[in-house]
């Protein structure tokens, strides 16, 4: 199947429903609170990308915000005097962007497309790629790491939130429907090769984004053999309601990895 068509359909679905956090767009007091130099984002769910992460000003930088459309991140950089582009797989991702940036008088370039193929854009064109959550979504991922290198200038970095693999060893329909932590996958992990016909059927019928799990050397060591230097990491937990794995350990990571 053509997962990347399935999964920009998937996510035109999640925000039409209205109930995805990662598709709901900021309000007027975030970018006002932005425009005064305030501004608080997350690659991961809850923890707040550290300050020291960033340039030392936003003004006039070039901001790629990469599988990250929603109305969330590329507002808030534009509000903080940046140049941003964003580009999202969703044409209803891109829609939320667009809202925000209409509302708030707001200039942000909206690109639909696919992350791992960023051919669009020439080399050294961007100063900082803004990566949240989104790489579980892709078979593949080192295209990513290979792309955001190459369109990043030297001294910039590419901030990345991702799973830990190990999330996905476990059934998920086990865990989702009785809360019940059942090893039964191998790593890396494939929605469309793992699950039952059944069971991928029924994430169909759900309209749920098919999912990919990657291991800590195709996130991190991806990152490195892409070129990157890893110059800032930590962890995140989900809630409990998301996972019962979020009582034992961190889900997520985040990373910042600059370009020498």
């Amino acid at each position: 199947m053509d997962i990347v068509k399935y999964n920009s359909e998937a996510w035109d679905k999640e925000v039409e429903s209205g109930e995805n956090p990662w598709t709901l767009p900021v309000g007027p007091e975030v970018i006002e609170d932005a425009k005064n130099g305030r501004f608080r984002l997350v690659l991961t769910p809850n923890i707040p990308v550290p300050r020291d992460w960033y340039p030392g000003s936003f003004e006039g930088i070039d901001v790629l915000c990469l599988a990250s459309g929603g109305g969330q991140q590329a507002p808030v950089f534009a509000a903080l005097g940046a140049n941003v582009t964003t580009l999202d797989n969703s044409a209803g991702q891109l829609e939320m962007d667009r809202l925000v940036a209409e509302r708030e008088g707001l200039e942000i370039r909206l690109e639909k497309g696919d992350a791992a193929d960023l051919s669009r854009f020439e080399s050294g064109s961007f100063d900082l790629i803004f990566h949240p959550v989104s790489n579980c979504f892709f078979p593949e991922i080192q295209p990513v790491w290979n792309e955001a290198y190459r369109v990043l200038r030297p001294g910039g970095s590419l901030l990345s939130g991702f799973h830990n693999g190990f999330l996905y060893i476990f059934d998920l329909f086990k865990a989702d429907d009785d809360g019940i932590l059942e090893v039964r996958h191998t790593l890396p992990y494939s929605d469309t090769e793992q699950l039952t016909e059944e069971e991928l059927e029924r994430m169909k019928r759900e309209n749920q984004p098919l999912e990919f799990g990657h291991t800590l050397d195709q996130q991190i060591g991806g990152q490195i053999r892409a070129g990157f230097v890893i110059t800032g990491f930590f962890e995140d937990y989900f809630s409990d309601e998301a996972t019962p794995l979020n009582k034992y350990c961190p889900i997520f990571a985040a990373t910042r990895a600059t370009k020498a």
